[in-house]
């Protein structure tokens, strides 16, 4: 298995990491040929109107879409933004999955949080049932599911946090910045 991080701005260092420690073959992806024989390919957190431009500069927008039509996408924060197909503003996007999302829903930096959510999927895949503790910083919320995606987590306060379409994978928060590597397990199943 063989799992790119797009590479041109934000924390994909860290999901690098994790994907290291988890012993999975990765390639850091800047251009489109770097899309060739990936099974699967992560957004990392950052910010998505720069994600999405220089997406657009490197002649990538297109090759990603055509990647997640067939194969695995998972969108981190900034990245589950570019996945969306909606953000309620003009920027460029994926418009790859059924949601629409609020941008720095929770405010600025300094009303970054963390919060243990029950994600049934992870304690499935992992055998281990316990919550998984999140971390938002600047993060979106996804406002609204519809069509083929589905809700995997919510806040307490019902506001959703988590969202899969089939191979796609959305979520408002940093499970690369956790020693916690489930939601990472739980993409790779996805590739496979």
């Amino acid at each position: 298995m063989k799992i790119g991080v797009l590479a041109l701005q934000g924390d994909f260092a860290e999901h690098i990491a994790m994907l290291r420690r988890l012993g999975v073959e990765m390639v850091e992806v800047r251009l489109p040929h770097h899309l060739h024989d990936l099974d699967g390919l992560i957004i990392p957190g950052g910010e998505s109107t720069t994600i999405g431009k220089l997406a657009i500069d490197f002649g990538l927008l297109q090759p990603l879409q055509e990647f997640g039509r067939s194969r695995a996408i998972w969108g981190t924060c900034a990245g589950a933004i570019f996945l969306s197909k909606d953000v309620g503003r003009p920027q460029p996007l994926l418009g790859l999955m059924d949601i629409k999302v609020a941008r720095n829903a929770f405010g600025r930096q300094v009303d970054s949080f963390e919060a243990d959510l029950d994600i049934p999927e992870l304690n499935k895949i992992s055998g281990v049932d316990r919550p998984y503790h999140a971390i938002f910083i600047r993060a979106p919320i996804i406002d609204e599911v519809y069509g083929q995606a589905k809700v995997l987590s919510r806040l307490d306060d019902g506001r959703i946090v988590a969202a899969q379409q089939g191979r796609l994978l959305a979520t408002s928060f940093h499970p690369e910045l956790t020693d916690d590597a489930r939601f990472h397990e739980y993409f790779l199943s996805l590739a496979r």
